[in-house]
């Protein structure tokens, strides 16, 4: 009898200790890769509430500190998914065949110039009629220096000033630093304006720095987005469908809740991923300046049935932008200026 009773423990040990290891072999590790900004908020939120382990997946978050960075690590296989800017992903594209699986949040109002409040340039606004939120001239802003991440959303926002102002890059004099440079360039007074993102942008406005424009007022469209390995994404459709199932869940949660309910969390996350500290006022307005979109509004968005959806045709304005200033060929603008490698083909499959 005690021989069986043994028997019988043995036996639920060992189909416990097979299940646990069924459930573990079912959590399959996701290397993804993230700037130190709002859209990783996102994930890393949606991480502290186990949600990916939910969902069947180890989403590993790591930092970087631009989105040119995230590109060059993508060929020794650091990441499968990532968050970066239009303009990074345009590149990612063209350069390792990336794809726009969703959209991390809208950075039009986030990327900006910003110039001293008794700068010449802040004193010129409504140059030009159709944009009369933009401050500064042709006369005013022509051979000024200038500091800024190139390659950037941030560069993509100061291109798209000068366009307003009848200039072009070569008007001014460009100097290309990461942000945490361009923004000690700026207290130092050692430029006429710098090209800044959020938060770097919130931190110079909160020492007295005046937009000039953003990308919002400079009317044109510039989200963050999530980008795929292609070659991944296509081989595991499902865990690309659950990786933005986990983002999402995220989103709708931001959407309930008021940005004032989130500014601890948010700190805590720019404390234990980024490392640095933030400013309860400035966490704030990131967190308002953020608006992020659900599973409904992206597939609106994505929608490119019978024509490009607003997704590819903010990719398209993105390859414009880097034909002109010469920093791809006319033939590699053509490779990327239809924007269809925003695909929608992931957010289907979404549960």
């Amino acid at each position: 009898m005690f021989k069986k009773v043994l028997q019988t423990i043995a036996a639920a040990m060992t189909l416990c200790l097979t299940m646990h290891l069924a459930m573990a072999s079912e959590i399959v590790k996701v290397p993804t890769a993230w700037l130190g900004e709002h859209e990783a908020f996102l994930m890393w939120y949606a991480k502290e509430k186990g949600w990916d382990a939910e969902a069947g997946l180890d989403i590993q978050m790591q930092l970087f500190d631009s989105g040119p960075d995230i590109l060059n690590a993508l060929p020794s296989g650091k990441w499968v998914y990532a968050g970066m800017g239009a303009v990074p992903a345009m590149l990612g594209n063209l350069r390792y065949g990336t794809s726009i699986i969703a959209l991390g949040n809208d950075e039009s109002s986030c990327n900006a110039v910003m110039v001293y409040p008794d700068s010449p340039i802040a004193k010129a606004k409504g140059w030009n009629e159709k944009y009369p939120e933009v401050l500064g001239s042709p006369e005013t802003v022509k051979g000024k220096t200038f500091w800024v991440t190139t390659l950037s959303s941030a560069h993509y926002a100061l291109t798209s000033w000068l366009e307003i102002l009848g200039l072009t890059n070569s008007d001014i004099v460009i100097k290309n630093m990461d942000q945490a440079q361009v923004l000690k360039a700026f207290e130092s007074n050692e430029c006429d304006g710098v090209a800044l993102w959020a938060p770097h942008m919130f931190v110079a406005a909160n020492k007295g720095a005046v937009m000039a424009a953003d990308v919002r007022t400079a009317g044109k469209g510039n989200p963050v987005v999530l980008v795929a390995d292609t070659r991944y994404a296509e081989k595991y459709p499902d865990i690309t469908a659950s990786f933005l199932g986990v983002f999402l869940r995220a989103v709708d949660a931001f959407k309930k809740t008021p940005a004032e309910d989130l500014i601890a969390e948010y700190q805590r996350f720019y404390k234990t991923f980024v490392g640095k500290d933030y400013d309860t006022a400035l966490a704030l307005k990131d967190l308002q300046y953020h608006p992020v979109f659900s599973l409904e509004e992206q597939l609106e968005l994505f929608d490119d049935t019978g024509a490009p959806s607003q997704v590819q045709q903010w990719q398209s304005s993105v390859a414009a932008f880097f034909r002109d200033i010469n920093r791809i060929t006319s033939d590699e603008a053509k490779k990327v200026e239809d924007g269809k490698y925003a695909t929608n083909t992931y957010l289907k499959l979404v549960k």
